[in-house]
């Protein structure tokens, strides 16, 4: 189980450049728009969201090389892209080349989503799956919380504050490319490329008591099941994939994404100065990573379903407030309170449960591409809703898109109580039997 631990976590380090390189840009925000003269359209949809738009990209194709290369070779390429971009976003001179580098980090940050949770789910006995997944996701709020603490201790450096900002981020990239080097290749993947005497290595160095030709018989019978050249969009394979699809869907209607990137922003419409605004945006990704402890450590006893329903609720309260407090004009601390309490359900519900659950419920053979699909309507419009947001506030208002965020939350709350199975403690070879119709 060591082993098993040090992997999960190195590899679970993708998810940390994830989270730094999604939220640093909050802290260059305001400073970028006045120093290229932006408009508020061209400032969100490609200075702003250069980042997203690589990471729809990455996203959509990831399954390509996570199935054909390995997984374990694509998060190797992964840790190259975030250096490349965080280095390069440093040193442009314009937002043309600056969303350029951003999109490259993107790809990166697109491809993690898919090849992170994939390796982790595939080294990891069932009844550890949940909180060994889990690591990527506590990585990546931990990433955003170094993230805002970074643009808060490098804001007061002058006009170049937004360089230091970006560029920081070459440091862990480096570190994460050279340790993922040291990680084995998944033994499922290895299985379904017929290396089969490798994966039995592996499987030895998971758990040297097992027998091995035993585990190797049964995910073989899995892939047996399936014919070469699927696809996931076969009759057979809807299930999974609605799942995929409302899960992703729901995650970023809830406007996480879209507060993530403009939490400081959002404060300073709420009446809060702006140096008040960036040290709120610290504690934002401090209640973001207790509650996704707190998560990951809930999520193999309760279940996904049940942490879904905790999370749903609390969304609906949450962003019911917030929407109160723009209609009234709450002054002070009421916004980043309700703000907490918001990023607080997300991080136990969905921010825990969602790269989990979609790399559970497709099949070994298709576990890429199905990811890819899930993790590629998560970007598509997460890149979409942030890009919007400065727009839809100085049109129709901070109040009313809360207020439709918080009715989309309701609509997960039915969805998760109607169809989403629980996949607690289940391996990944019985889920396929259970979600897939033969």
């Amino acid at each position: 189980m060591n082993r098993i631990l040090v992997w999960s976590i190195t590899v679970a380090l993708a998810g940390f450049l994830f989270g730094f390189d999604t939220v640093v840009i909050s802290g260059a925000d305001k400073q970028l728009q006045a120093l290229w003269h932006s408009s508020d359209s061209f400032h969100g949809w490609v200075v702003i969201s250069g980042a997203l738009w690589g990471t729809v990209l990455g996203a959509l194709f990831a399954g390509i090389p996570t199935n054909k290369y390995g997984r374990k070779n694509t998060l190797i390429w992964i840790g190259v892209l975030f250096s490349i971009s965080a280095i390069g976003s440093a040193l442009s001179n314009d937002p043309i080349t600056f969303a350029i580098f951003r999109f490259i980090g993107g790809i990166g940050v697109g491809v993690s989503t898919i090849a992170a949770p994939a390796y982790i789910s595939e080294i990891s006995p069932a009844d550890k799956r949940g909180k060994l997944v889990g690591f990527y996701q506590f990585s990546l709020v931990f990433g955003i919380l170094i993230a805002f603490l970074s643009n808060y201790m490098l804001s007061g450096l002058g006009e170049n504050a937004w360089r230091w900002m970006v560029g920081v981020e070459g440091i862990p990239a480096i570190i994460y490319t050279v340790f993922v080097l040291t990680v084995p290749k998944s033994p499922r993947w290895l299985i379904t490329q017929g290396r089969i005497d490798e994966a039995k290595k592996v499987l030895l160095l998971i758990d040297p008591n097992q027998d091995v030709n035993e585990a190797v018989s049964l995910i073989q019978q899995d892939d047996k099941n399936n014919v070469t050249g699927e696809s996931i969009f076969m009759k057979k394979y809807r299930f999974p994939l609605i799942l995929a699809f409302s899960i992703a869907f729901f995650n970023q209607l809830s406007g996480i994404n879209a507060f993530l990137y403009y939490a400081p922003r959002i404060f300073e419409e709420a009446g809060l100065g702006e140096s008040t605004a960036l040290l709120s945006s610290v504690g934002i990704g401090v209640t973001n990573m207790l509650f996704t402890l707190l998560g990951i450590n809930l999520i193999d006893r309760l279940g996904r379903k049940q942490l879904m329903y905790i999370g749903s609720i609390g969304y609906i309260i949450s962003l019911s407030l917030v929407a109160c407090a723009f209609f009234f004009e709450w002054q002070g601390m009421a916004v980043p309170i309700f703000l907490f309490l918001f990023i607080a359900a997300h991080a136990i519900g969905q921010g825990s449960v969602i790269w989990v659950f979609i790399s559970e419920i497709f099949p070994n053979h298709l576990r890429g591409s199905g990811q890819a699909f899930g993790c590629s309507v998560h970007w598509i419009l997460a890149a979409a809703i942030p890009a919007a947001v400065p727009f839809l506030f100085s049109t129709i208002g901070a109040g009313t898109v809360f207020l439709f965020f918080a009715f989309m939350m309701v609509l997960q709350l039915l969805w998760v109580h109607f169809m989403m199975p629980e996949t607690k403690g289940v391996s990944l070879e019985e889920l396929s039997k259970k979600l897939v119709k033969q």
